[in-house]
């Protein structure tokens, strides 16, 4: 497929777009720096609309002129530029960003006759990550029908965005998939950041004990790229067990005494439950901070 990818310097970004590459996609980064792979791109103001759709409609290689043919389309737009978080600016510029970036994206591809979209959402929608103090899930493990009330401005972007997709979506039928995407590790960051979450499991509350490593994450937007005809939905990404070395009866009973159980969960299940991922997209993670030697042997 010829992918449209948006945000690829980024951290995130470059994981998946290399996955995406090695399946076969051919892809073409979308962003305001350099990404340094090996790989199209084109640098854009996103929040700039002549500028995005300029983009979605023009030629990125020298390779694309010797056919004689035009400008080729594109098959799918995968749109991961964002502010990543809050306190890195402002909270207005922030929201601002985030939303008027994901509605030109959506826009342009969706008039542009692009039939697929994905976009990343966040774990953040739930509330949790950034709230004021501590905000415990209304039931675990949490999925796509717990309640998305954020209470930041970050947050408040991404379920803008999710309502601006699922509009575009019942007006074009394209189809579009939002990810909620939890806390993203990259392979070297297990040894960096693992043993302190493995001493201290309270770090990784804010995140409901999950995360999702950086190489599974591209895995996702290929299965989601793979699957047609669902229309809007909205998937959590998340690795299958925990961040921490705890069962997730001894989570429950540590830190969500009094929250409901929706269901019986494994032993080391995680928490931000991927369920529907798997089902409906055929999502299967193959990592595990487990297959770390130095963490799996330790104890808590």
């Amino acid at each position: 497929m010829r992918v449209f990818f948006t945000g690829g310097s980024g951290k995130v970004g470059k994981w998946a777009i290399r996955h995406l590459q090695d399946q076969g996609h051919h892809v073409v980064n979308i962003d305001r720096t350099p990404s340094g792979l090996d790989c199209p791109e084109l640098l854009v103001d996103l929040c700039d609309a002549g500028q995005l759709f300029g983009a979605m409609s023009q030629f990125v290689d020298f390779d694309e002129l010797d056919t004689g043919t035009g400008v080729p389309t594109y098959d799918a737009v995968v749109h991961f530029a964002a502010i990543p978080r809050v306190m890195i600016g402002t909270d207005g510029e922030c929201f601002r960003q985030n939303t008027i970036s994901t509605y030109n994206v959506i826009e342009a591809a969706v008039k542009l006759g692009i039939p697929k979209i994905i976009f990343a959402s966040s774990e953040t929608t739930y509330g949790i990550c950034f709230a004021d103090g501590e905000v415990k899930p209304d039931f675990v493990p949490v999925d796509e029908t717990h309640p998305t009330v954020p209470h930041d401005s970050y947050a408040m972007s991404k379920v803008c965005n999710e309502v601006t997709a699922r509009s575009f979506q019942a007006r074009t039928g394209a189809d579009i998939y939002g990810l909620r995407i939890n806390n993203v590790i990259e392979p070297h960051e297990y040894a960096e950041m693992f043993p302190a979450f493995m001493e201290n499991p309270a770090l990784r509350r804010r995140n409901i004990f999950a995360y999702i490593d950086a190489r599974d994450l591209g895995h996702m937007v290929d299965c989601c790229l793979k699957v047609d005809g669902l229309g809007y939905e909205v998937f959590n990404v998340a690795n299958d067990d925990m961040s921490v070395n705890l069962t997730s009866d001894q989570v429950k009973e540590r830190f969500y005494a009094g929250v409901g159980a929706r269901r019986d969960m494994t032993e080391n299940e995680t928490f931000f439950s991927n369920k529907k991922a798997r089902e409906m997209v055929g999502f299967a993670p193959q990592r595990s901070w487990w297959d770390v030697p130095s963490l799996a042997s330790r104890t808590v």
